[in-house]
């Protein structure tokens, strides 16, 4: 009977030591967060917010940069987790990229999927996609919480579905002028909320006037761009000192939305070229940006 209870004891004790290791595992594991952006609502919401329209053709979204800036925040929001990366949800005519969603595509740690597009210029088939990813990525863990910028009821089956397996959906809005732009039953199934105002979205929308023009001297090459980059990056550490700027490293590739903004406008009178849109200038900008700072450390 005693070596019944003493081996009844030993199992407990191996027992308990495999789950502290289990635990041990799993507090050692970093959390992972992934945005999801419903490019319909982004751009419907946006443009009425900032340029009081939400017709696509009136008014250009400087998509890359406004990416930057979610990633940014999402950095601060979920501080203690690393991204897994950007989904990006939009349609197309017979699901065939435009040009402006091919340069987003081709943007770092950033998946563009698409639904079709149809006669009367509607997405289809883009909620599903969300669902899809949503509930796949939380089933095998590969994320623990979703941060989801849209706002269409169809998208509840999609936060259920990613709440079912154990992920925190945190439902990102934009300011509305006026009512709301957010369903209410999606509004009540998220974990959290939180709503961008007019001042973060300015810097990414203008109202368009008239195509963007090449100045008399050309569009500038890549490593002309790369150059200006790392003038600045030079200038920047002169002005600012070291301490300041190795802040910025844990970050790369990614700068904060406040210097890269800033990084985009000095470099524009430097070129006196528009580096809007112009997704391939603006890499090549960062990277010579990014070439200066780490030889200095």
């Amino acid at each position: 009977m005693n070596d019944d209870l003493a081996d009844l004891s030993a199992r407990i004790d191996r027992t308990n030591e495999l789950l502290q290791r289990m635990l041990a595992e799993v507090a050692k594991t970093p959390s992972t967060h992934a945005i999801f952006v419903d490019a319909g609502y982004l751009y419907a919401a946006a443009g009425r917010l900032v340029a009081g329209t939400e017709d696509r053709r009136a008014f250009d979204l400087d998509a890359e940069g406004l990416i930057d800036a979610l990633i940014d925040r999402a950095r601060t929001i979920f501080a203690d987790s690393r991204l897994l990366r950007v989904y990006w949800y939009d349609g197309a005519r017979r699901r065939i990229h435009t040009a402006e969603q091919q340069s987003i595509a081709e943007l770092p740690d950033v998946k563009v999927r698409l639904g079709n597009l149809n006669a009367n210029n509607q997405q289809k088939g883009v909620d599903s996609l969300i669902r899809s990813d949503l509930e796949s990525l939380a089933r095998h863990r590969a994320i623990s919480d979703a941060a989801l910028l849209g706002g269409d009821e169809d998208l509840v089956s999609a936060v259920e579905a990613a709440q079912g397996y154990g992920a925190r959906v945190h439902l990102w809005g934009i300011e509305a002028p006026e009512g709301r732009n957010q369903a209410e039953p999606l509004l009540w199934e998220v974990d959290s909320q939180r709503t961008f105002d007019l001042d973060f979205f300015k810097p990414y929308v203008s109202r368009r006037t008239a195509p963007v023009q090449d100045t008399a001297t050309g569009r500038p090459t890549r490593e002309d761009v790369r150059f200006v980059g790392a003038q600045i990056s030079a200038k920047w550490l002169a002005a600012r000192g070291r301490d300041s700027l190795v802040e910025l490293l844990p970050g790369h590739p990614y700068l904060p939305g406040s210097v890269d903004q800033d990084l985009l406008v000095e470099a524009e009178g430097l070129l006196q070229y528009s580096l809007r849109g112009q997704a391939d200038l603006r890499r090549a900008l960062r990277d010579g940006f990014w070439d200066h700072l780490q030889t200095q450390y």
